[in-house]
């Protein structure tokens, strides 16, 4: 598979602490400096605005709200966690996203390759000692080949957008919250109450999710073996989870493990969001790189 890229290769802006910030600027933990605005000239994650994107993008989660029910994900996660679909290795995967836009993000219109490219990028100029991070930054978002043919070709509402607990009471940050009453769980007793099927601090790993790409990417990660560790894990299935580390939702169904874990998400997702661009990143020099992670942390070829 071929990769096609532009230059310029991406550069990231590193500021000392005694230099002025501008006032339009967000400071990450690690120096790296974004603007405030996406790439349409918004805010980020503000699905209000009034955009080019933002009529779709309601539409999107219109849809997605409907049809997320327990029975739904319970299927979906029974049918692809057989992993019986394709053999290939992680960069081949990387390389399949490169003919898909993501429908729900309001921030972002280019191909999802250059989105990983980013976030890992700019985590490995804050974080150049957390390999297993910067490898996070690259796959996190690889289960959206649920979209390619040979996955099934799901329907980007059954593969994208933000992620949230199915078997209980769907929460009021989750976005555009009042499409849920068109869920027929919404009515359901055993689903519609703070706990629904699950107890306090149960913990996440016993919480079904919204069926989507980061669920899936986190099976396959788990069944083929891989030596990431639980935080790396911990990513990959809830970095869509935007109810639990922007809103403090769910908070509830949490054990100690996911409070420690929690933590990493939160710094991850800083560079998940605020790292998209239209800056190209210069595919064929960063990959020996990424390549050598894999080595690491994974097999050859997976099953997916």
């Amino acid at each position: 598979m071929t990769v096609i890229v532009e230059q310029p290769e991406l550069e990231l802006e590193v500021v000392e602490n005694k230099v002025d910030v501008e006032e339009n600027e967000l400071v990450l933990d690690g120096g790296f400096v974004v603007p405030e605005t996406n790439s349409f000239g918004q805010t980020f994650r503000d699905y209000n605005a009034e955009s080019e994107r933002q009529t779709s993008v309601e539409q999107f989660y219109r849809t997605n709200h409907i049809n997320q029910t327990y029975d739904f994900v319970k299927r979906m996660r029974e049918e692809y966690g057989k992993l019986t679909r394709v053999e290939m290795s992680i960069w081949e995967c990387c390389e399949l996203l490169n003919e898909f836009v993501d429908e729900s993000d309001p921030d972002l219109d280019e191909p999802q390759i250059e989105h990983l490219l980013q976030t890992a990028e700019a985590i490995r100029k804050d974080y150049p000692n957390e390999d297993w991070l910067h490898l996070t930054g690259l796959i996190h978002d690889l289960g959206k080949v649920l979209l390619h043919p040979s996955f099934g070709a799901l329907s980007q509402w059954a593969v994208v957008g933000d992620t949230f607990p199915v078997g209980c009471a769907f929460d009021e940050s989750v976005v555009h919250h009042k499409y849920f009453k068109e869920n027929p769980d919404y009515y359901n007793p055993a689903y519609n109450t703070k706990y629904g099927v699950y107890s306090e601090g149960c913990g996440l790993n016993n919480v079904m999710m919204s069926w989507g790409h980061d669920d899936y990417m986190y099976l396959v990660a788990k069944e083929n073996k891989s030596t990431l560790p639980s935080a790396g894990l911990f990513i990959i299935r809830y970095h869509s989870f935007y109810a639990l580390h922007r809103a403090g939702a769910y908070e509830h169904l949490m054990n100690e493990e996911d409070v420690e874990n929690l933590k990493w998400l939160k710094i991850f997702n800083k560079y998940d969001l605020y790292s998209k661009s239209k800056v190209r990143i210069d595919v064929e020099k960063v990959k020996p790189y990424y390549l050598s992670l894999i080595k690491k942390y994974f097999p050859e070829k997976l099953k997916w």
